[in-house]
This record gives structure tokens, C-alpha cells and sequence, in this order.
């Protein structure tokens, strides 16, 4: 308790000594104080963890919360939402205005009633959407773990995860998602280390070790935690997923450990083997994960607000439209009540209808999304912005479960003299069978000679100094064999216990001991059982499995020895390889290589490996004549390649090297580079043995689908965590980059000069993609943010590695703001969510990473190649729709206030509508409405001249299927049909005022009705039976409405003729205009077609 009373007391500016202070000084700044107190954010700051004992600080609760609204929330945020737009907030005054009686104009529904609709349909499908969310949260939160209780008799609690606080201590089982950001205490295996997958958070699929806190570790049992009395000193909550700072201290002084992010369990991330004890520090938005998280926004499409600023110049149309007609009627008397009246009258020009037929249209687009065949398994989560789709012009999308599928495959190894690929690996595991006997013999004279003589002095005498005594199929043993020492994998078994083999292979050798059973179980003759094991790298895992497969097993494994079996031709006489580990030298960004040093325990022979990038290895091995042509090969053919060497030390020359490298490991003063120096001395003059190449499987049809994207104009970036080297030649075995473009890797940098110079060097190779890391990425965002932004965004494609969650929202949103283009992210992790919220449009893969990117996504897809026809099918069918349909809504509108403005200004200016009531109404619904809304159908080219010619989608991003050009083109030919249908009425009338109403209003349903037809450029049976179908409705309604039609007039030749002159008039010169332009002038996509 005094450390937390100390701990109050220092944060001195905060405290409740200090505000009081200030509030008797100035009184009145008082409630404003109070506001900041309760609605200021939560201040992070490091904290004091207990261990056994209660907390008495609050910390935010353990839950995770994707909905937009609450019970009270809800309404007013989605009216507001609404209300932002333009076109919702004129409606509703317009309708506000229907209640003062002097201004009125006709019935109070004709107003209320689409804007209520149109509202209706927006609540429901928010709430349908957020209640998804919360089911979707209600899920994660109520996963049951299991919680230490020192009451319980079991020991343990099973808790929901939304009930986990600061201090809990909780199991973590094997394959269960960690919930809340845990120091770990212990683990099932005795060495403390556990191993979990990080891919929900960085997006490496790389099984990642993790070591438990050394003094909890000892104890004997989980119990044993409440009996000590300790805590953690912890570091203030931060976004840094690859850096942790805190203390383990016992109370007493007796022991004071530091921790780094090597003992920690971050969120959201899953235990690979084993079973994890852990200590909750961090809870709900303060965990990594979320803090990584952005805020999901309400995404807009650029088509409504195209609309909505279309719709604020048909505004400004109606206020000066009515000022013209009051200029014309004079200001006198009540002169803005009749003001407000022409408003009203001319409000048609700004449909409301627009809204609704536009929401109706992309919930029928995202239905035809999810009811392709094509693309099976594509959901539609976000039904506001399917047009997005066919506006893109960037692609941004992550590596690892996006592009490939996670699965490394050893396709290749070359000896020198002969190369072996899947259909002769039989070859090299029925030579290993053969030297099984060799390799025996081989062990049993080592051993005799062992005592009189060293190993390594008559190795080389019995085989490398006669290269041709060594039997047939040597050097592929050695091969084999080097590729099955030289790595950092561990044999994991699935025991009930999930403990590692490892934990057994101290003991080496009798019928009877742990690892021969577990030999005997697992045989690698047999089909019923597989061997799993966990590693921090794919290639390693894929290399030792292809060491099993050719009949050398990897089965025990701990931090000092390594066991080996040898396949014989009968599984009875198997035989078994013992080593110490004397060394091992682990992979680095900056070596490119790796290395280990074994002892083999029978023969005592003492063999250095080492493994690496054929680029470093090259001026390492010894015989490297072909390795650099085979090399290239493999690499065009988009393999991983691994050069391996080997090479035989004395007892001599190990003991020298190892007091050397201690030496320098102990080193204060340049540490690295000594220890570097050191082990560079043994890269000397090595055995090359052979060269191999890993496939990292790509998803299926990744070329093509990145091929039609290029082709289509679509710049695709990618972004991802992992490694340098990984992400390059994925972007060369999926053709991210084009066959005839360079590849131009960005140096790291740290300094404002260094990027300076690789910018201007990057500037010289035109056409090159790029490749940077995020720090170096940071570097140039920090000193030359529009130098890099504008030579980027023109390169043909950019592979940005290592970059954390935030990096490749921020990349996103640099994107948007620099290019004001529309982009589309996909990726199918945890670590994508901030990147796929941030974009235009979001694509979520449902893979093997989880769920998390799918759910958040605003469409969801199963494989990365759907995305190719999401774009060019469905998003320029989407776009080309809801550009016709809002384009025709508006001319509906603009047409009938055309004829309310001529009638107005012939009938002395009087603000009186020129149709009453149901005719108004009729109009934009019944008559108009199943005709103009049977535009979502139409297609202007099909399904395979979309994907055979993706040159087409180019147009698409230029917007020029709804611009102020055919916007003002529209306007145009409202005017005219509208001046001529009206002023046709007027001449062709002869004696009453009804009879006009009748001309003019069946001739303004004929020309709607023709235009819907001109417009059409494929036709679908839906769309003949709605012009029919309205044709008829219209039909019945002369018959039935007399009190606006004359039934006399309306069954006499007069009527049918005069109607049908003015509708011809009205509309043959346009359909003349259109056929005379598609003559001369065709768009692109009719001279394919």
C-alpha cells in the first residue's frame, strides 16, 4: 500500500490537492474544469502489477467493442450521419415547412412520406449492421479462460475474457487466442520457453519463443504463485508490438530480474505448443493489439459526394430560379412568402427519391456480389459503397495468407553435378537406405579409432582424402545431412501433456528410454502419423521435412543436443544419430546467414554448417563454379534459395575459436563487430555442398489476377512485416512486378543525408519498383514526405517490409491524400484491420490467419484472385448503374420543374402547382419508378470482355461517367423536353385547363418511359416488363382518376394525337443525336464488343 500511496503522490500536476486550489481562484472556469476531468483521455502511464495480490488501480475493462452505436447513441448519431447530407437536410426543411399553413402547398405526405421512407430504410439497415457487430463481439468477449483462484478446490475459475483484470492470472492453453497482453510466468515445457503465433498482429506465420519469468519458472506448481510475495514494475501502455520494458522484483530484495517483449504474451496472438501461465498487465484499449487498431470510420463513396454537390448546384438552381421568378412577379406585399412558395414548387428539381433509388441500387449490387458463382464466398458487409469498386486506381495488400497460402514446399536441391526436384527425391531417400550400412560401419570405426586418435583427424583421412572412396550417393548424404543439423527447429509430439520431445532427449540410447518410444510411435515409414515441429522460420520447417521425407528424421531436440534417424530398408534397425550443439549462430537481416556447430557423440568429429543467401555464401564456399548460374535459375523460377557448406574442425581449432568468441562475447566495448570478426574467421575455405530452393506456395491464379490489375491501370503495393529478402522474391515469383521492370531495393536509412541520396538514386531508375523498409520508410516520411510520395506513387509497383499495423494504415492514408485517388487494401490478418479501414474500400480474406480481417473488411472474399472480378466486373457494373440511375433521377426532376417554371410564368407568375397531389406523388413512384430503377440491370459490355480487355477499367477512375459535363449535358435535355412538352399542351389545348394537365402529363410519362429505352444499352426481360407494367398502371390511372383527367378527352383521337406529337418532338432529335454520335464517335468498349 505505500507503494501505491508513493506512487499517487507523484504525479504531482494531476492530484486532487492541485485542482481545488485553482477552482477557489477562478470560480467560474469551474464547470469548464470538470468538463476536461470527466471527458479528457485516459492518461497512460506505467503501473505497479501485484502478483497474488489485489490491484487497487482501475484500468479499462478487458472487452473488445467494434459497434458504431449504443441504446442511446444510435438515433441521434445515425440522423445525424444522415443529415450530413445535403440532399436529406433541403427535404427536411421542405417538409418542416408543409406546417406553417400559409406557405403549404398541396399535402403534407407528398413531403413526408419519401423522406420517411427514406429514413426508415437507413435505420433498419444500421441496426441490422450493428447488431452483427455486437453479436460478433459478444462472442470473443464471453471465450472462456481458465483464472487462478486460491478459494477454488480445483485451483482454478473459468472466466469470460470481458471479466479479466490488471493482476489475474490465467492459463493460456495450446491453440487458444490470448486475451489480454500477459507477462509470462510459466509453461508446461521444464526449459520455460513456449511458442506462439504472432500473424494477428505482424502478420509473420513464423512460430515466434517465448520465455517465462526464470524464478516463477522453478516453482513446482501454479499454486505456488500466490505464496510468493513479488510484483512487476511495468511500462506505460504503447502501439510498439517489438519492444517491452518492465521489472520482476520481490518484495524482500532478493530477486530483481529485467524483462523485455521475449517474456511477454500480446493479445490476439495464439499459444503454437505447450501451455502458458501469465500475468494480465494490460486490458482491453490499452493492449498492443488494439492500440494498433485505428477507430473504424464511416466510409463515404466519392459517387455520393459527387451527388451531394450536384445536388447543392440544383439548390442554387431553385433559389435562383425563384428569385427570377419574383423579379419577374415583383416584390411587393408578402414577397418572401411567395418566395418560399416558388422554393417549394421548384423543391422537384432536387429528387428524394435520389437516396432511396441509390441505396436500393447497391443493396441489389451487393446482392449480384455474394450470388456470383464465380466468386463464391464473397459477403458484402458494407452495402454504402459498392461503386468504390470501380474507381480504384491502388491496390495496397498484404504478403503472407493474402498472396500466398502460408505453405512452404522444398521444391529443388542441386549438388553440382546433378540437380534432383519432386519426381527424383524417391532416388535420393532409396540412396540414403543403401548407405544406411555405411554410415554404421562409418560410426562403429570412428568409435574404436576415438580412443587411440581424434576424429577429426581421421576423417578427412578416410573420406575427403580420397574424394573417390566415398560410395555412391555420399554427397547426397552429406546434403541431406547438413540440411537436417543446420537449422533452429524443435519435434514437437501432441501428447495430452503437449510437452516438446525435446524435454526427453537428454537420455541418448537403450530400448527402453523416452526417445525410443516416441521412435517407435512416430516411425517415419508410417502413414497414421506426422511429425509436427515448431520453428521461428517456414524454410527451416519445410527443409526438415524434407529431410524426413527422404528418410533422415529429426526426433528430439533440446538447447544442447540434437537427435537424428536414419531410415533403413526395415524400421526394426533404425538408426540412431546423436550430437551435442557446441554453437549456434542465428539468422540475421544483416548476415543473411546462419550456422551451427556440432559435436556427433559417437565419433566425437566436430562439424561446422552454415547456411545462408547465395549472395554472402558465394565468397565463402569453396567450390562456387556453378552456384552462381544455378542460382539464378532457381530465383527465376521464383524459388527461396539456400546455399549450404560445411566444414571439419579439430578438437584444435574449435577450442581456439570458442576462447576467441567468448572473448568477444564478453566484450564491452564493440561487442557486435568482434563477435562478427570473430566468426567470419571460421567462414573460410568451406565445402560447398549444395544449393536448394523453397517455394512459398502462392495463392491460386495470384499472376493472373496481379497481371489484369496492372493491365487495367491499378498500381499494386505491397505490405507486409515480414523480412526484406521474403518479400522480394514474392514479388518476383507473383509477378508484382512486370517482366520487362527492374527491381530497386532502398538501402536502409537513418539520417536525412542517406535518404537524400537514395531518393535521388531511386529517381534515376525509371520504371524500377521499389522495395523499403518501415524504418527507412520513416525516415523519408519524416525529412522528404512529397519527394518520396511523388516518386512512389509513379512507380509501377512498391513492396514496403517490415511494417507495423499503424505504418500500413498511415501508407493508405498518404496514398489518398497525395493522389486524391480511391484506394482498395486486402489482407486477411489482425495487422491488416487498420489498413483495411483506413482505405476507400477494404477487402478481408476469411483464411488461416482467422477472421478478424473479414469481419472488418467492407466486402469479404475467400481468395486474393476474387479480387481481380470484384474490381472489373461487379465494380464498373456498380459504378456505371448508380452514374445512370442518379443521372436519370435528377432528370426526372429537372423536367417536371422545367414544365412547374413555363407553366408558372404564362399563368401570370402565380406560385400554384401546376400538379396537384397523387399526380406529384405518381410521378416519381408509380409511373416512373420500376423503369427508371430497371437501369441497375443494364451492362454495357459482358462478364469476359471486362476480364479479356481490363484496359477498359482505366476509364473508370477518370469519373466521367457522372461529371458536370453530363450532368450539365442532362440539364440541357430537361430543358428542352420539358419547354417542349409544356409549351406543345399549351398551343395544342382549346378550351379547359384540365385538358393541359392531361397532354402534358401523359406525354411527360411517354417521354420518361422512351428515355429509360434510349438509355438502355442491354436489354433484360425485367426491364421490358417494368416499362410495360408502368405503361399499364398509367393506362388504368386515366381510367380511374377523373378528378384529374377527363375520361370524354382522354378516349378522343385529339388526345392521342396531341400526345403523341409532343412526345415525339421531344424525343426523336435526341435519339438522332445519340445514333449519329455512336457512328462517329463510339466509346471504347462498342468497337470491342
Amino acid at each position: 500500500m505505500d507503494d501505491g500511496t508513493s506512487q499517487s503522490s507523484a504525479a504531482a500536476p494531476m492530484t486532487r490537492e492541485n485542482i481545488p486550489l485553482l477552482n477557489r481562484q477562478r470560480n467560474r472556469w469551474y464547470s469548464f474544469s470538470c468538463w476536461k476531468k470527466w471527458f479528457r483521455p485516459r492518461e497512460l502511464r506505467a503501473r505497479n502489477v501485484n502478483l497474488g495480490r489485489p490491484n487497487t488501480e482501475k484500468f479499462p475493462p478487458n472487452e473488445i467493442r467494434n459497434q458504431k452505436y449504443n441504446f442511446i447513441t444510435f438515433l441521434p448519431l445515425v440522423l445525424f450521419e444522415q443529415f450530413r447530407f445535403f440532399l436529406n437536410l433541403y427535404f427536411l426543411l421542405m417538409a418542416l415547412s408543409q406546417f406553417i399553413p400559409d406557405i403549404r402547398i398541396g399535402y403534407p405526405y407528398t413531403y413526408w412520406g419519401p423522406l420517411g421512407f427514406v429514413l426508415m430504410v437507413t435505420i433498419c439497415r444500421e441496426a441490422v449492421d450493428d447488431l452483427r457487430r455486437h453479436q460478433r463481439d459478444h462472442e470473443v468477449n464471453s471465450q472462456k479462460y481458465k483464472r487462478l483462484s486460491a478459494t477454488h478446490g480445483n485451483g482454478y475459475e473459468m472466466v469470460p475474457s470481458s471479466k479479466l483484470k490488471v493482476g489475474d492470472v490465467i492459463i493460456v492453453e495450446k491453440n487458444e487466442r490470448v486475451p489480454a497482453d500477459l507477462i509470462l510466468l510459466r509453461t508446461s515445457d521444464r526449459s520455460g520457453s513456449v511458442f506462439v503465433r504472432t500473424d494477428q498482429l505482424d502478420g509473420e506465420t513464423d512460430w515466434k519463443p517465448r520465455l517465462a519469468v526464470p524464478y516463477t519458472q522453478k516453482l513446482s506448481r501454479d499454486a505456488d504463485l500466490y505464496n510468493i510475495d513479488a510484483s512487476f514494475y511495468v511500462e506505460k501502455p504503447q502501439n510498439d508490438i517489438h519492444s517491452f520494458i518492465a521489472t520482476f522484483c520481490m518484495t524482500d530484495g532478493s530477486e530483481d530480474t529485467g524483462l523485455s517483449v521475449e517474456n511477454t504474451l500480446w493479445a490476439n496472438t495464439v499459444v503454437a505448443a505447450g501451455t502458458a501461465t501469465g500475468i494480465v498487465i494490460y486490458t482491453g484499449c490499452e493492449t498492443r493489439s488494439v492500440m494498433n487498431n485505428s477507430q473504424p470510420r464511416s466510409k463515404v463513396g466519392l459517387l455520393d459526394t459527387e451527388i451531394n454537390g450536384l445536388t447543392k448546384v440544383l439548390f442554387c438552381a431553385v433559389l435562383g430560379l425563384s428569385l427570377v421568378m419574383m423579379m419577374l412577379k415583383g416584390f411587393g406585399g408578402p414577397w418572401y412568402r411567395y418566395m418560399f412558395r416558388f422554393v417549394l414548387l421548384f423543391s422537384y428539381i432536387i429528387p428524394i427519391s435520389l437516396r432511396v433509388n441509390l441505396d436500393m441500387g447497391k443493396a441489389f449490387y451487393s446482392w449480384q456480389m455474394q450470388n456470383d458463382d464465380n466468386i463464391k464466398g464473397t459477403v458484402v458487409r458494407s452495402t454504402t459503397i459498392p461503386e468504390e469498386l470501380g474507381r480504384i486506381s491502388y491496390v495496397l495488400t498484404d504478403k503472407t495468407g493474402t498472396l500466398t497460402q502460408n505453405e512452404m514446399v522444398f521444391k529443388k536441391i542441386h549438388l553440382g553435378i546433378v540437380s534432383h526436384d519432386a519426381d527424383t527425391f524417391h532416388h535420393i531417400g532409396q540412396m540414403i537406405q543403401k548407405l544406411s550400412g555405411n554410415i554404421l560401419q562409418q560410426q562403429q570405426q570412428q568409435g574404436s579409432l576415438s580412443s587411440s586418435s581424434s576424429a577429426g583427424e581421421n576423417k578427412p583421412i578416410m573420406f575427403a582424402g580420397n574424394r573417390m572412396r566415398r560410395p555412391e550417393g555420399w554427397r547426397e548424404w552429406e546434403a541431406v545431412r547438413a540440411l537436417a543439423l543446420c537449422h533452429n527447429v524443435t519435434p514437437v509430439s501432441d501428447e495430452e501433456d503437449n510437452r516438446s520431445v525435446s524435454t526427453a532427449s537428454t537420455v541418448t540410447g537403450g530400448n527402453n528410454s523416452p526417445t525410443k518410444s516416441v521412435i517407435n510411435i512416430e516411425a517415419p515409414g508410417s502413414t497414421d502419423t506426422e511429425h509436427q515441429y515448431q520453428a521461428a522460420s517456414p524454410d527451416e520447417i519445410a527443409l526438415v521435412k524434407w529431410t524426413e521425407q527422404v528418410g533422415l528424421t529429426l526426433i528430439a531436440r533440446d538447447l544442447n543436443t540434437m537427435t537424428l534417424q536414419v531410415k533403413t530398408a526395415s524400421d526394426e534397425n533404425d538408426i540412431l544419430l546423436h550430437y551435442q550443439i557446441l554453437q549456434l549462430f542465428p539468422f540475421t537481416s544483416e548476415s543473411k546467414r546462419m550456422g551451427i556447430i556440432v559435436r556427433e557423440s559417437k565419433t566425437g568429429q566436430i562439424t561446422f554448417y552454415l547456411k545462408g543467401a547465395d549472395v554472402v555464401m558465394s565468397t565463402i564456399v569453396q567450390y562456387n563454379d556453378w552456384l552462381s548460374e544455378e542460382s539464378g535459375n532457381m530465383a527465376r523460377e521464383g524459388l527461396r534459395t539456400l546455399v549450404v557448406a560445411k566444414k571439419v574442425l579439430t578438437e584444435e581449432q574449435y577450442n581456439d575459436f570458442e576462447m576467441r568468441y567468448n572473448a568477444a562475447r564478453l566484450s564491452i566495448t564493440d561487442r557486435v563487430a568482434k563477435v562478427t570478426a570473430v566468426t567470419e574467421s571460421l567462414e573460410r575455405e568451406m565445402e560447398l555442398l549444395c544449393l536448394t530452393g523453397v517455394e512459398d506456395r502462392l495463392q491460386e491464379n495470384v499472376r493472373p489476377t496481379l497481371e489484369l490489375l496492372r493491365n487495367a491501370g491499378v498500381r499494386v503495393w505491397m505490405l507486409t512485416g515480414d523480412k526484406l529478402e521474403t518479400a522480394c522474391c514474392i514479388a518476383k515469383s507473383s509477378q508484382l512486378i512486370g517482366r520487362n521492370q527492374g527491381l530497386y531495393v532502398l538501402r536502409s536509412v537513418k539520417t536525412r543525408t542517406e535518404a537524400h541520396q537514395e531518393l535521388n538514386h531511386f529517381r534515376r531508375k525509371q520504371g524500377h519498383a521499389l522495395v523499403i523498409s518501415g524504418e527507412s520508410l520513416e525516415v523519408c516520411l519524416q525529412y522528404y514526405r512529397l519527394e518520396f510520395l511523388e516518386l512512389a506513387t509513379a512507380s509501377p509497383a512498391v513492396v514496403c517490409c517490415r511494417c507495423s499495423p499503424t505504418q500500413k494504415a498511415q501508407v493508405v492514408a498518404l496514398i489518398q491524400k497525395h493522389t486524391r485517388k480511391r484506394t482498395c487494401a486486402v489482407g486477411d490478418g489482425g495487422n491488416d484491420v487498420s489498413m483495411i479501414q483506413q482505405a476507400d474500400a477494404g477487402v478481408g480474406i476469411e483464411g488461416r490467419e482467422g477472421r478478424q480481417a473479414s469481419l472488418a473488411g467492407d466486402f469479404s472474399i475467400p481468395q486474393f484472385s476474387h479480387i481481380a472480378k470484384l474490381l472489373l466486373i461487379h465494380g464498373r457494373r456498380s459504378y456505371k448503374r448508380s452514374a445512370a440511375l442518379s443521372q436519370f433521377v435528377i432528370h426526372r426532376g429537372l423536367i417536371i420543374t422545367t414544365l412547374q417554371a413555363v407553366f408558372s410564368a404564362v399563368f401570370y407568375l402565380s406560385s400554384v402547382a401546376l400538379y396537384q397531389g397523387f399526380l406529384m406523388v405518381g410521378y416519381s413512384t408509380l409511373y416512373t419508378m420500376f423503369p427508371v430503377f430497371s437501369l441497375v440491370l443494364d451492362q454495357d459490355i459482358t462478364s469476359e470482355t471486362a476480364v479479356t480487355y481490363p484496359e477498359l477499367y482505366k476509364d473508370l477512375s477518370k469519373g466521367r461517367s457522372l461529371s458536370y459535363k453530363t450532368f450539365f449535358i442532362w440539364v440541357l435535355i430537361s430543358i428542352y423536353q420539358g419547354g417542349v412538352i409544356m409549351y406543345g399542351a399549351l398551343i395544342l389545348f382549346v378550351d379547359e385547363f384540365i385538358h393541359i394537365v392531361a397532354i402534358s402529363f401523359s406525354a411527360l410519362i411517354m417521354t420518361e418511359l422512351i428515355m429509360v429505352a434510349l438509355t438502355v444499352r442491354t436489354w433484360h426481360r425485367l426491364m421490358v416488363l417494368a416499362e410495360l407494367f408502368s405503361l399499364a398502371l398509367y393506362l388504368i390511372s386515366l381510367a380511374v382518376l377523373h378528378e384529374y383527367f377527363d375520361w370524354e378527352f382522354i378516349w378522343s383521337y385529339d388526345f392521342l394525337w396531341k400526345v403523341s406529337l409532343i412526345t415525339v418532338v421531344s424525343c426523336l432529335p435526341l435519339y438522332i443525336i445519340k445514333f449519329l454520335r455512336k457512328k462517329c464517335s463510339p466509346p471504347s468498349y462498342l468497337k470491342l464488343s
